[in-house]
């Protein structure tokens, strides 16, 4: 659960820096994203990847941060 948490933060934290959100989001908001941003990029990379996203490897990190990075331009371009 806690590795899980870190991967989380992990990636919410690569994701604000990627889109320059970084200043803007604490440890528990960049916690949020990273974990909403695992369950997209897991949906995304099994149902149009057909990748296997069980388990902390690269690829679940890798995933988790594109998820994030969506959900980040998502929610940027409802708050315009």
């Amino acid at each position: 659960m806690i590795a899980w948490l870190i991967l989380g933060a992990l990636a919410g934290w690569i994701a604000s820096k990627i889109m320059k959100r970084d200043e803007q989001m604490g440890a528990i908001a960049n916690i949020v994203v990273g974990i909403i941003g695992a369950f997209i990029g897991g949906f995304l990379g099994t149902k149009f990847l057909g990748v296997d996203v069980t388990g902390l490897n690269i690829t679940s990190i890798l995933l988790s941060v594109l998820g994030a990075v969506i959900l980040l331009a998502i929610l940027g371009g409802i708050k315009k």
